[in-house]
């Protein structure tokens, strides 16, 4: 493991977890928008509050990158579930409330098995960049669940639809994560050919849905259901990219095995525990849990 990987990934897990509690706490303040409706990004541009929360986000982004520049995406990507712990505070800080019981379970479930799981496999790094075919399974697979997810929203209760987007955002943001991997290390050799590659225009429409997506999860119930779900899918996700289109490497030889399959029951209790949290009142609204996907 790269030490100074870990360290700014670290950076950019803290960064990420602040602009989340205030993005959240914008976006439940406007009326709810059906999933990808533009409108509700349009509404947000004219909340401050929403406006300042880029700043930490584009910090993070930025940490990340470097991060993937020296590091595998198998360890970058599991290491910003630690952003998760701060968002929760931070949250119910902004809400004059303390942090419930169960949000603080079921995210402290998930990332323990995920960070057990980082301990014990430790990622190596594989290919520079996937071969096209690679590149094409991926973004077909990421495609085919990010519709499921929004296809199976538009049918939930509030919290539970805020769990699915934030896997479909999960989904989303392991695939950027990819592409910016691909595109850093691009940039660093040849900064000239950034502008030609095709890594660069896939990555502008993949990052806009995934902040679409983003926003109308935090509309639908507490933080803690669509911030758990998209933190420990990621980093899954990004797993998964890692190993079949980065040939990056995992020891799951002997006991490991055992560990790291205990270690992924625990994170799918994570994200269950976040599903079955009842959903409270929100800030600025008033009515009914249920909201439109």
């Amino acid at each position: 493991m790269t030490p100074l990987a870990i360290v700014v990934a670290l950076a950019a897990a803290v960064c990420f977890a602040f602009a989340s509690a205030v993005q959240q706490r914008a976006a439940k303040r406007e009326k709810p928008h059906r999933t990808f409706d533009p409108r509700l990004l349009l509404r947000l541009l004219h909340r401050p509050m929403w406006l300042a929360s880029w700043a930490p986000d584009a910090a993070g982004s930025v940490l990340q990158a470097l991060a993937l520049r020296f590091g595998p995406l198998s360890l970058v990507q599991p290491i910003l579930v630690s952003g998760l712990f701060l968002a929760i505070p931070l949250e119910a800080g902004l809400e004059r409330r303390r942090p419930a019981v169960r949000d603080l379970l079921a995210v402290g479930t998930g990332a323990v098995g995920l960070a057990a799981f980082l301990a014990v496999a430790q990622p190596r790094s594989g290919v520079p960049d996937p071969s096209r075919r690679a590149w094409l399974a991926v973004l077909a697979g990421s495609a085919a669940t990010v519709a499921a997810c929004v296809l199976v929203a538009r049918r939930c209760p509030e919290t539970v639809r805020g769990t699915l987007l934030g896997v479909a955002t999960g989904v989303l943001a392991g695939l950027t994560a990819a592409l910016v991997k691909v595109g850093i290390t691009r940039f660093s050799e040849h900064p000239s050919g950034v502008f030609t590659d095709w890594h660069l225009y896939a990555l502008i429409p993949v990052g806009l849905a995934a902040l679409l997506l983003n926003q109308n999860a935090f509309q639908s119930g507490p933080l803690a259901a669509p911030l758990t779900a998209l933190t420990l899918t990621d980093p899954v996700v990004s797993l998964a990219i890692a190993l079949a289109a980065f040939h990056e490497r995992l020891d799951i030889g002997g006991p490991r095995l055992a560990v790291e399959i205990a270690a992924g029951v625990a994170m799918a209790a994570g994200i269950w525990l976040t599903s079955t949290i009842h959903p409270g009142r929100r800030p600025g609204r008033s009515g009914g849990s249920e909201s439109p996907a």
